[in-house]
């Protein structure tokens, strides 16, 4: 699922011809927080992505309780953008004229 989530935003910038013309952003919540750990397998695809103007958003909720459950914070890529509520954010992105695409 995270490949395909990368892959798609990677067809919508060579789609719209890049990042002048499409403004993407990640949300990453629940179990798809992996794809924002530091250690992540994608880490090389979300510097290219990032490097494209897409965003990476971090669910801060959900990174609360992952360590509230295991005793231990996951460290996130620097390139993440921490929110409080992912899902929250993309309401807020929606009323704010983004499409919301779940792969």
């Amino acid at each position: 699922v995270q490949a395909r989530v990368l892959n798609v935003a990677g067809n919508l910038l060579k789609h719209y011809g890049g990042p002048d013309m499409v403004d993407l952003e990640i949300v990453a919540f629940g179990p798809g927080i992996s794809l924002l750990f530091a250690d992540s397998d994608q880490q090389q695809r979300i510097s290219s992505l990032a490097a494209n103007g897409v965003r990476f958003v971090a669910c801060m909720n959900t990174v609360d309780t992952m360590e509230r459950s295991s005793g231990k914070r996951p460290e996130l890529n620097p390139l993440a953008i921490p929110v409080q509520a992912g899902v929250a954010h993309i309401v807020e992105r929606s009323t704010q004229g983004f499409v919301v695409i779940r792969p």
